[in-house]
């Protein structure tokens, strides 16, 4: 699967501000980055730096006034494709290090609050037939509503309103999924299928020894995701974090077949 990728961000910043982007695809052994080209408006400092478990960069930008970005890339997605379902847990105390913290409650995620939960309403399922329920599960019982959540909605607030949209959905699977003693964190991507087009969040479980891209909302397929960053919840994948005060004039997103 090969994907033609184009977003465009413009945003206005009265002061001088600091602002970090992650809007690029990462360079990682599951996707090629075939082709790739960003535009940035005149800006006061640029630097890139590592992401989050060195998966993609992060820009640094200092600005004030207008901020343009314009990035474009085909990406060729190379990730082996395992069906979850029969995917096995890792026992906790056989989990690598790095994956540890993705055992934990977070911002967003307070994962501690819902093991009886899971343990009375999957009964009888685990590793990766537990996943796929919980998946199921929240994409059968779940609205998604542009506009029905704030950058402060957490797992809690859309599990008990049934409604949100993409991060509202991967902050309940990782949640449940942490929860099931697996670990889970999200992803944003850009993946075909997502309406209306945009930057996608998704989760991404560990099973069988290796991470797999999970979409509650069933509207993208893991072959079909180009991954730009991963983290322990929203707080840390935005593709754009601003230190100060930001004004939105426009933003698109569009993912097509190459």
């Amino acid at each position: 699967m090969r994907l033609s990728i184009h977003a465009q961000l413009d945003y206005s910043f009265a002061n001088p501000t600091d602002i970090l982007l992650q809007l690029e695809a990462a360079a990682i052994p599951e996707q090629t980055i075939e082709e790739s080209h960003l535009d940035i408006s005149d800006c006061a400092h640029f630097a890139r730096v590592a992401a989050q478990d060195m998966i993609g960069e992060r820009i640094w930008v200092r600005t004030q006034g207008q901020l343009l970005v314009d990035y474009r890339a085909t990406v060729a997605i190379n990730r082996v494709l395992n069906d979850c379902l029969d995917l096995p847990m890792v026992p906790p105390h056989q989990l690598p290090g790095e994956t540890v913290q993705y055992l934990m409650a977070s911002r967003y995620c307070p994962s501690d609050q819902f093991q009886h939960f899971v343990d009375a309403e999957f009964a009888g399922t685990e590793g990766g037939a537990r996943v796929v329920a919980m998946r199921d599960w929240i994409e059968q019982r779940y609205a998604y509503v542009p506009g029905s959540s704030t950058a402060d909605t957490t797992a809690l607030e859309t599990f008990v309103r049934r409604q949100g949209v993409c991060r509202d959905f991967a902050h309940v699977m990782i949640t449940l999924t942490r929860a099931s003693g697996i670990p889970a964190r999200m992803a944003s991507v850009y993946a075909l299928g997502v309406e209306p087009q945009d930057f996608h969040a998704v989760a991404e479980v560990f099973l069988g020894g290796e991470w797999h891209l999970v979409d509650p909302t069933g509207m993208a397929k893991e072959a079909a995701m180009a991954k730009i960053g991963i983290g322990r919840d929203a707080a840390d994948i935005s593709f754009l974090t601003a230190y100060g005060n930001a004004q939105l004039n426009s933003q698109s997103v569009e993912v097509a077949p190459a």
